[in-house]
């Protein structure tokens, strides 16, 4: 078995056995690196490189997706108001994401990250309470590694 192979398989069983809490902020870790690499890929002037464009929108799009997920795992019964507003704000998160997108906007885009890493730092914590680190089973879902 290769590096990449061993690597893969060890990714695959952290997943596999982290509490739902976990899981959570490993979403959130992975639409944060994407919209940190979207962002970065927007010069001063508002541009991106046309040998780069692929990149950003790849980026742009695996961010939402990873934020579709997490609207995926609310629980809107169990969550009420709470989850309410978290569907309310990745509906949200999405929506500046297509318009980022599409005009290159890097403000869109720090906008979203700067929350994301605010609710991700939350999760953080409650992820670290003894209930939420409870391993979850396994569901089929959004493959956010491609």
């Amino acid at each position: 078995m290769g590096y990449s192979q061993a690597f893969a398989a060890y990714r695959e069983t952290g997943v596999k056995t982290a509490g739902k809490g976990r899981l959570i902020v490993m979403l959130y870790d992975g639409a944060i690196k994407e919209l940190t690499s979207a962002a970065g890929k927007i010069n001063d002037e508002g541009k991106v490189d046309i040998r780069e464009l692929d990149k950003f929108n790849a980026s742009c799009l695996k961010a939402q997706e990873i934020i579709t997920e997490l609207m995926v795992s609310l629980d809107m019964e169990a969550g009420g108001e709470i989850a309410g507003n978290l569907m309310a704000l990745y509906i949200f998160f999405n929506q500046e994401l297509v318009q980022a997108n599409i005009h290159r906007d890097k403000k869109r885009i720090s906008a979203v990250l700067d929350m994301m890493s605010s609710l991700r730092d939350s999760w953080a914590v409650a992820a670290n309470s003894s209930t939420a680190m409870e391993p979850s089973p396994v569901r089929n879902s959004v493959d956010i590694n491609g």
